[in-house]
């Protein structure tokens, strides 16, 4: 084997050791949209409560003005009841545009949305700027892995 040849495959084995999923590297990754994020915090909201719901809005909105827009990530992961947040016609709708316009993810589990299609017989209306997951928990340990804190208020 060339020298060349030696160090094409030596560096495609760092490249694989170094950006392999659980690595300190992979975990530290900053999303696209927040290539400047110093924080990165997932907010879980598996409940159907009003209140709860309010309560995700404002810790959001504290995180957005505390830190700036630009230095935190901050996804909202719904799922099971807490899907009920980004329902169509959820009275929080404006609130949850208004962060979504300043960066904040919102997603919206995919394997709840067909269980209730299953049972209902249609699709459920949800808000356009929701992102729609496979598994909202699988969602939530695909952040905490990639470095972000998970909260539930």
């Amino acid at each position: 084997m060339t020298n060349r040849r030696r160090a094409v495959v030596a560096l495609a084995c760092f490249a694989t050791l170094v950006l392999a999923p659980g690595t300190a590297l992979a975990q530290n990754a900053k999303p696209a949209d927040k290539p400047f994020a110093e924080h990165h915090l997932a907010l879980q909201l598996s409940d159907s409560d009003p209140k709860k719901e309010g309560l995700v809005i404002s810790v959001a909105y504290n995180l957005l003005k505390y830190y700036g827009p630009d230095k935190v990530a901050i996804e909202v992961v719904t799922f099971g009841p807490g899907i009920d947040l980004l329902k169509a016609d959820n009275a929080n709708r404006k609130l949850v545009d208004s962060l979504v316009a300043q960066g904040v993810r919102f997603d919206i589990c995919g394997n709840t949305l067909d269980t209730i299609a299953r049972e209902t017989g249609q699709r459920l209306a949800v808000n356009p700027n929701a992102i729609e997951v496979e598994a909202g928990v699988a969602q939530l340990l695909s952040l905490a892995e990639s470095g972000y804190t998970i909260v539930r208020p």
